[in-house]
């Protein structure tokens, strides 16, 4: 079962767990997993239309998922997938 990994603005959604293994046979089950499981986490992962969010990176074992299969990157135990989500904000 892969394991993905929650950066901290998002573990209030999963119960400040750093990490969740979910089952999945691709990235992208994976995270539909962890939005069932965590269902308050979906909004801020997925668009309306079930699209991984513009502003999330998702990184498969360190690897840019952009650069693999995307969604469909394969899955296997042991595998790490990482949200890495875009922060903006502050002041000159």
């Amino acid at each position: 079962m892969p394991k993905i990994l929650i950066p901290a603005p998002l573990r209030k959604f999963t119960g400040n767990s750093a990490e969740v293994a979910v089952p999945g046979a691709t990235v992208g089950a994976s995270l539909q997993a962890l939005a069932e499981k965590h269902p308050e986490l979906r909004s801020q992962i997925f668009t309306d239309e079930g699209k991984i969010r513009s502003f999330v990176n998702v990184y498969f074992n360190d690897e840019d998922i952009r650069f693999l299969d995307k969604e469909g990157t394969a899955t296997a135990d042991g595998d790490v997938v990482t949200l890495v989500p875009s922060i903006a904000g502050g002041a000159l």
